[in-house]
């Protein structure tokens, strides 16, 4: 799947589907869509630790519609995996996403070796901000199923259990579907529109950044997320059998 799909330099759309109308999808995905199996589990719970400025000058610049950026750490609960991620738009309004694989105990931290990654993502994306600058600000914790059309070179991903920390959590009732390819549509879009699904703009970081802090201006996001989300959610911890030991 990564030397098929890896899709670090992408066009991505998002949805917000009833539980019932996904699965319609995953259906119809089915003779052309490989799912992502480690040894027979077909989902992984993810924990993405989102690092901002002071001023929050990743949210402001994705509101604002300015050069959008993330720094985050991503942890692979099941499997112990971390890595350190930046994540930059290029001039076409395509993501593009590096990563770099640190130990597991390196959630939620920017390490001295992390930094470096950090800031040479960032500069090389005409983004004036640094490693230094930033500090942990908001987690956010789901569990994700991960298709592959491995000869259109497209994935899609389904996300579920979606919460904030402290924040937000997403109605039970929806998932959150993720389409990553190139500029045309890919199958899975398509089969979106024919349903009737439009895409989205929604940032899990942006939305529980959102909900989080008082008198942050109000927006599109924010009305999305008060329809699609519930607050004052203080999320229950994954089990500990599912986290790797320190």
């Amino acid at each position: 799947m990564d030397a098929a799909a890896a899709l670090q330099h992408r066009v991505d759309r998002k949805y917000l589907d009833p539980l019932d109308r996904a699965r319609r999808l995953v259906a119809h995905l089915a003779d052309s869509h490989h799912v992502l199996d480690l040894g027979g589990r077909r989902t992984t719970s993810y924990l993405s630790m989102y690092f901002d400025t002071e001023q929050l000058g990743a949210w402001r610049a994705h509101v604002q519609r300015r050069r959008r950026w993330k720094v985050r750490t991503r942890l692979y609960a099941e499997d112990g995996l971390c890595r350190v991620e930046a994540k930059t738009k290029d001039g076409r309004g395509a993501t593009l996403k590096h990563a770099l694989k640190v130990p597991a105990t390196g959630y939620g931290d920017l390490t001295e070796r992390a930094a470096r990654f950090v800031d040479e993502m960032l500069e090389r994306a005409g983004v004036p901000v640094m490693a230094k600058e930033l500090s942990a600000a908001a987690e956010v914790r789901y569990v994700r199923a991960a298709l592959a059309d491995l000869d259109g070179g497209s994935r899609v991903t389904l996300d579920g259990v979606l919460s904030g920390h402290r924040t937000a959590a997403l109605d039970p009732g929806h998932v959150l579907i993720e389409t990553r390819g190139g500029t045309r549509p890919a199958p899975a879009d398509r089969l979106l529109l024919g349903m009737g699904v439009r895409p989205v703009s929604l940032s899990k970081y942006i939305v529980g950044q959102s909900l989080l802090t008082p008198g942050l201006p109000d927006n599109d996001v924010r009305r999305l997320a008060r329809a699609h989300f519930t607050t004052a959610v203080n999320p229950a911890p994954l089990p500990a059998e599912r986290i790797p030991a320190a």
